[in-house]
C-alpha cells in the first residue's frame, strides 16, 4: 500500500481516491476507476475516522484511528496500535462466530486503517431503540455472540499455549484498558476532571460517592477486571456496537479488546438494554410506552436466556481446553453439571456487577448515552437518570444475591415506578 512508504497521515475525503486507489483489495471492490468513488466522513464516535467510500460497484467503510482521543482532542493522545487490536479482535470473533462481524478486507498497521465491509440498510442499535423499533431474533444473536466468544476465547477451549500467547499480545492495548480502568471503574465515584452529570442529579451523586460499601465492590470488579485473564472479549459492546435492520444484528467496533472477566461484554450490553428501559418514558408516549418497555424487558430475559444456552451446549460439546476436563467428569461416568452451574453463576454475578457499573459511568463519567442525552428537557430526563443509577447502585451491592435474569427484570420494574428527586 503507497502510505506504508511515508509516515502515518490522517486521510481526508479528498486523499482517500489517491491513497487507496492503488491497493487492490479495494479497486477489487469498488473497481480502479477512482473518479467514480465517493467518499464520506460518517464516524459519530469518540476515538476515530470513519468513511464511507462508494463507486457505482460496491461500497466499503474505511476506518483509521487518530493519535488522540477525537471527542477531546490532542490533549489526550491514544497510540494507532488501537487499529492493531481491534483487527485481530474482528478476525478471531469472525473465527469464534462466523457471520456476527464485518469482513475485514485490508489492514494497513503502519496507517492503522482498517478496511471493512459495509453494512446495509443497517442502522446502529441504539437509534433503533430510541426510536422504538424492534429487531428479530436480536437477543439470541447477542446472546449466542457473547457466549461463543467467551467460550471459545477461553480456556474451556483453547490450548493453553495459544491461549496465553494470545493474552500476552493483548496486554499491549494497555491505554484503552486504563480507559476503562478510569472512565468506567474510577472517575464516576470522585469528582473527575472529564465527569459531567445532569443538573438536579446532585443529591445522588453525592448518595453514590458516599456509599463505601458499593466504592468497595466497585473496586474489587476492577481487580477483575485488570487481573482475571479470562478470555478475549469486546471491550465495549454497547448498543452503539451493534447494527441491525429488523431482523439482522451484527458486531463492530470492538478496539476496546482485551483478555478479562467472561462475564464483562454480556454485563454490559444488558446494562445499555436497561439504560434503553429506563429512558423510554423520555421518548415514548403513553400509549406506546407500557408495551416498548416491555419488550427490552423480554429482549434483556431472552438475550440472557440465549447465552446460558449457548454457552452450555459448548460447555457439553467443546469442552476442550485445561478447564474442567473430561478426564476428570465424564470419562470417569461423573456428571460436569455442577461444575457448569458454577462457573455460569461466576459469570452472572461478574455480569451484574460490570451492568451497574456501566450504568453509573454513562451517566457519571466522560461519554454519555444517547438514550438519556437525546431527552433534551432536563426535568424529564433527571429523574429518568435517577432510576438508572439507584438500580446500578443495587446490582452492585446485591450481584451475588440476584438469582437469575428473571429476578434482574423484576428489579428494573420495581425501580421504573421509583421517585427518587
Amino acid at each position: 500500500m503507497a502510505e506504508n512508504k511515508t509516515a502515518y497521515e490522517p486521510l481526508t475525503v479528498e486523499s482517500i481516491p489517491v491513497r487507496l486507489g492503488v491497493v487492490e483489495a479495494v479497486t477489487r471492490h469498488l473497481g480502479s476507476e477512482t473518479e467514480t468513488w465517493q467518499a464520506d466522513e460518517v464516524g459519530d464516535g469518540n476515538l476515530n475516522l470513519v468513511f464511507l467510500v462508494k463507486s457505482p460497484k460496491s461500497t466499503l467503510i474505511v476506518k483509521q484511528a487518530l493519535p488522540y482521543v477525537r471527542l477531546v482532542g490532542d490533549s489526550w493522545p491514544l497510540p494507532l496500535s488501537r487499529a492493531f487490536f481491534e483487527n485481530s479482535t474482528l478476525v478471531r470473533q469472525a473465527e469464534r462466530d462466523p457471520g456476527s462481524v464485518p469482513e475485514v478486507y485490508h489492514f494497513d498497521e503502519e496507517q492503522a486503517i482498517i478496511i471493512m465491509e459495509f453494512f446495509t440498510p443497517h442502522a446502529i442499535l441504539r437509534k433503533k431503540l430510541i426510536a422504538g423499533e424492534k429487531v428479530t431474533d436480536l437477543a439470541e444473536t447477542l446472546g449466542n455472540f457473547c457466549a461463543r466468544t467467551a467460550f471459545r476465547g477461553s480456556d474451556l477451549f483453547m490450548a493453553t499455549a495459544d491461549k496465553k500467547a494470545d493474552a500476552a499480545i493483548y496486554l499491549g492495548n494497555s491505554e484503552l484498558m486504563a480507559i476503562t480502568e478510569n472512565l468506567i471503574f474510577t472517575d464516576p465515584y470522585f469528582d473527575a476532571e472529564l465527569n459531567n452529570h445532569t443538573e438536579g442529579l446532585e443529591p445522588l451523586v453525592a448518595t453514590l460517592r458516599g456509599d463505601i460499601e458499593m466504592k468497595t465492590a466497585v473496586q474489587e470488579m476492577l481487580l477483575k477486571f485488570s487481573s482475571n485473564a479470562e478470555t478475549l472479549l469486546h471491550g465495549d459492546l454497547h448498543s452503539g456496537s451493534v447494527m441491525c435492520t429488523d431482523d439482522e444484528s451484527k458486531v463492530i467496533d470492538p478496539e476496546f479488546g482485551f483478555y478479562g472477566p467472561m462475564g464483562f461484554d454480556i454485563g454490559m450490553l444488558v446494562s445499555n438494554y436497561l439504560m434503553s428501559y429506563f429512558s423510554q418514558p423520555g421518548h415514548r408516549n403513553d400509549a406506546d410506552l407500557a408495551e416498548y418497555q416491555n419488550w427490552v424487558l423480554e429482549l434483556i430475559e431472552g438475550t440472557y436466556t440465549a447465552f446460558e444456552a449457548e454457552f452450555t451446549h459448548l460447555w457439553n460439546t467443546e469442552r476442550t481446553g485445561i478447564l474442567f476436563p473430561r478426564t476428570m467428569f465424564e470419562d470417569q461416568g461423573h456428571s460436569a453439571d455442577g461444575a457448569l452451574t458454577k462457573v455460569l453463576q461466576h459469570i452472572f454475578t461478574d455480569a451484574l456487577g460490570i451492568c451497574g457499573i456501566e450504568m453509573h459511568r454513562r451517566l457519571l463519567s466522560l461519554a454519555h448515552n444517547a438514550d438519556f442525552e437525546e431527552i433534551e428537557d432536563t426535568a424529564i430526563r433527571a429523574p429518568l437518570e435517577a432510576r438508572n443509577l439507584m438500580m446500578g447502585r443495587e446490582l452492585i451491592r446485591q450481584r451475588g444475591e440476584i438469582a437469575n435474569i428473571h429476578a434482574l427484570c423484576d428489579m428494573a420494574r420495581k425501580f421504573n415506578e421509583e421517585t427518587f428527586l
